[in-house]
């Protein structure tokens, strides 16, 4: 959400930023729709202030029997009260037309973040680890994942195209990735553990930007709550409408849920295999920050979803999203792509983005400096610290074996019972 009031300020600035995220000029429409706005306040306060001081007048009036005078006032006071509620009414619905559009125009990106249009435009920051050299030709999770407990066409019967059912073997190594996750955050990057809820009502969804713009990228249910597509939403809502006292930022949560995703706008893409599901597991990291710290809070942030993949010994590359690429709340994304040796390429597996205090302005959300009387917004931001089967498919295919096996990353052995290899049936 944008402050009007910036827009005022620096109505070039806020173009030449949209300009950036390839869009359309805003200020001068949303500055004369604000104005519009200000002066309706400002004659309904004249209009009130008036009705107030005619009804005390009317008083006085009658006091010194000047019935004439009296009766004008009453008939000023009478057309008041008839005109002000339309006013109130017409002030509303302005209001919330200026809110409506406010709330439809994406984050500003930050200065470092590279311009483009797609993801061919993204900036390669750096890339970890060597890809896996096989005496063999290496097969994707798809060809791999069924002789182990990857179950595509049972789950495809159950529920539909993008369900995939997730047995033996591999239900293992899926319960262990996300164990070690949770583990790997809380033990050693300090964040909170959460068990958030799944179903969330609109204000939440608008908090954190889902809502109202992708709608359709969301489930929802008969009793209007909406199925979380990523644990961002529950846990960034966790300080909504809050003032926040400084000393306790950073705040830093994660949780391990089933995320639920339309995919509206992914027809015909990874329709095939498990990169791509309408149901999925994911450990989502969250983090309540001042803007000072924030910057240095997402590079630590996605640092920890980095050490993860180090100690799944998973290649993978460091890449800032372009602007034509980022999500609609954040201002600088970086995502982490790992390389997936039945592709031959590199695929997302983490995105790690800063919303500055875009979020927060939709929620509310607020910090007390120590030793000030006046609030400032925080700063919001969140990241993957893993998609659980994304990182499933990415150990299927560099840990494969040309018999079908697959050998079980060492850091994952523990929760595993010893474990160190998966056999096909």
């Amino acid at each position: 959400m944008h402050d009007i009031r910036t827009i005022r300020d620096n109505p070039d600035q806020f173009d030449a930023a949209l300009a950036r995220r390839g869009l359309e000029p805003r200020a001068a429409d949303l500055i004369a729709l604000d104005e519009k706005r200000r002066a309706l306040v400002t004659e309904l306060q004249t209009g009130q202030a008036r009705r107030n001081e005619a009804s005390k007048a009317i008083g006085a009036a009658k006091a010194q029997r000047d019935e004439e005078t009296a009766g004008a006032l009453m008939a000023e006071v009478a057309a008041l009260k008839e005109k002000l509620p339309a006013m109130e009414a017409q002030e509303r619905e302005i209001s919330g037309a200026l809110n409506a559009e406010l709330a439809g125009i994406p984050n500003l990106p930050a200065a470092d973040v590279p311009e483009g249009a797609d993801e061919d435009e993204n900036a390669l920051v750096a890339t970890h680890g060597e890809p896996p050299v096989f005496d063999f030709e290496a097969k994707a999770h798809d060809a791999i994942g069924p002789a182990l407990g990857l179950d595509f066409d049972t789950g495809a019967a159950m529920s539909g195209a993008r369900f995939t059912l997730v047995r033996g073997p591999v239900a293992k190594l899926h319960r262990a990735l996300g164990q070690f996750m949770l583990d790997t955050l809380t033990e050693e990057f300090g964040y909170e553990e959460v068990v958030p809820p799944l179903l969330v009502r609109d204000e939440a969804l608008f908090g954190t930007g889902q809502l109202p713009k992708f709608a359709e990228d969301l489930f929802r249910t008969t009793d209007d709550r909406w199925l979380i597509p990523t644990a961002e939403v529950s846990l960034t809502n966790i300080v909504a409408k809050q003032i926040l006292p400084a000393d306790a930022l950073p705040l830093r949560f994660t949780a391990l849920t089933p995320c639920f995703r339309s995919e509206a706008g992914a027809a015909g893409r990874d329709t095939r295999g498990y990169i791509r599901q309408h149901q999925f597991e994911k450990v989502e990291m969250v983090s309540i920050t001042t803007p000072e710290a924030s910057d240095d809070e997402h590079e630590r942030m996605t640092g920890c979803a980095e050490a993860i993949l180090t100690k799944l010994g998973l290649p993978f590359r460091r890449m800032k999203l372009c602007t034509g690429d980022m999500g609609f709340s954040a201002a600088r994304t970086y995502d982490l792509e790992v390389w997936l040796p039945g592709q031959d390429r590199y695929r997302e597996i983490s995105s790690c983005s800063t919303c500055t205090d875009f979020q927060a302005r939709r929620m509310n959300t607020r910090f007390r400096p120590e030793g000030e009387k006046s609030t400032s917004f925080v700063h919001t931001l969140n990241g993957s610290g893993l998609a659980v089967g994304r990182t499933l498919v990415a150990v299927l295919e560099n840990y494969q074996r040309a018999d079908g096996s697959v050998v079980v990353p060492e850091a994952l052995r523990p929760y595993l019972r010893g474990m160190d290899v998966l056999e096909p049936a």
